[in-house]
């Protein structure tokens, strides 16, 4: 599928993410198989565009194409500038944030709230596609709350401003992250555009994705917290869709290898002190549900150099090894047990 002219090799998609969807993990992500990611969301007020978390956040560096960029915010006026910012530093797509349920970001009318304000919403959608000559995007629920789902209206006056692609998650800003996504509402968006339409929203499997994209009928998955610690979710589901096969699940010393490479790009993005402590959660993630994590986990935050995490990371691999008595360095990679099996065991 396109987004504008912008051809992507699949249609599984990184869901933006704040505080998780840096550039490095967005690299991982798309050398495992994603087809598309967007960065996690940037604010568009002026007093925060030369702060360094924005610049991280909106740094694209070697990534590869296309690059896409989040912007939240409700100012028409800002929203556009925020946009030209960008485009201007590299974005080849802008995405606008009418999804985030988060208080912080609704307090501000941003996000999701959005939603509760159609003129404002569509303002906004209208302000940013005349500012830039990329593709614009918008990520949105089904509304405001399950009994006000507008998610069919507003696509459909989004597209008329120019949108190019539109994203929903089936739940509405009431819900947050709680209860379960419907996909309904996603169907009635597909049938309503002309534009693409991508699925959000409890999709972690290969065989939800297919289930979701025969259910609504969507151009494509957008996969969030299911790729927290588990990257290779999008090889997964591109190879499922495109075969209907399921891949094993990573072993071991794969995992192994993709957290170090993962975490030592994560250092030198952003920095050894802010680094060391943000790893955390990723690490935290990779080996959740394993018993050596279980014991490990309180000692292993209060390390404070990236060295001392990875040798403390080593360790954890060992212990994971010697529970399943095999030795991962000298072993094939198709006789061992695969983590996924050893993390539920």
């Amino acid at each position: 599928m396109n987004i504008g002219s912008h051809q992507l090799r699949n249609n599984v998609f990184v869901a933006p993410m704040a505080g998780v969807t840096d550039r490095p993990f967005r690299q991982l992500c798309k050398r495992l198989g994603a087809g598309y990611a967007v960065s996690e969301m940037a604010a568009s007020d002026p007093r925060l565009l030369a702060s360094v978390k924005t610049a991280r956040r909106i740094d694209h560096a070697g990534e590869m194409e296309p690059k896409a960029v989040q912007i939240a915010g409700a100012d028409p006026a800002m929203m556009a500038d925020a946009a030209r910012f960008n485009v201007e530093r590299g974005a080849q797509v802008i995405d606008i944030n009418m999804g985030c349920p988060v208080k912080k970001v609704c307090n501000r009318l941003a996000g999701s709230a959005l939603m509760a304000d159609e003129p404002l919403a569509i303002a906004i959608v209208e302000a940013v596609v005349g500012a830039v000559a990329v593709p614009v995007t918008v990520k949105m629920r089904i509304g405001p709350t399950r009994e006000r789902r507008n998610a069919v209206r507003l696509a459909r006056l989004f597209e008329a401003a120019g949108a190019a692609m539109i994203t929903v998650h089936g739940r509405s800003r009431a819900c947050g992250y709680s209860g379960r996504a419907e996909y309904d509402t996603v169907a009635e968006v597909k049938q309503a555009l002309r534009i693409p339409v991508v699925a959000n929203g409890d999709i972690d499997s290969p065989r939800k994705a297919r289930e979701v994209l025969e259910l609504t009928g969507a151009d494509a998955v957008m996969i969030g917290r299911a790729a927290q610690g588990r990257p290779w979710i999008f090889r997964e589901i591109a190879h499922f869709l495109a075969t209907g096969r399921e891949l094993a699940a990573p072993s071991p010393r794969e995992v192994r290898q993709l957290l170090s490479e993962h975490l030592l790009d994560h250092y030198a993005f952003h920095g050894e002190f802010a680094g060391v402590r943000s790893a955390r959660k990723h690490v935290g993630w990779y080996l959740a549900g394993t018993p050596a994590w279980e014991a490990a986990r309180q000692d292993f935050n209060r390390i404070e150099t990236p060295q001392g995490q990875l040798d403390a990371i080593e360790r954890l691999f060992e212990r994971l090894s010697a529970q399943a008595g095999t030795q991962p360095a000298a072993e094939s990679p198709a006789n061992e047990t695969n983590f996924e099996q050893r993390r539920a065991a």
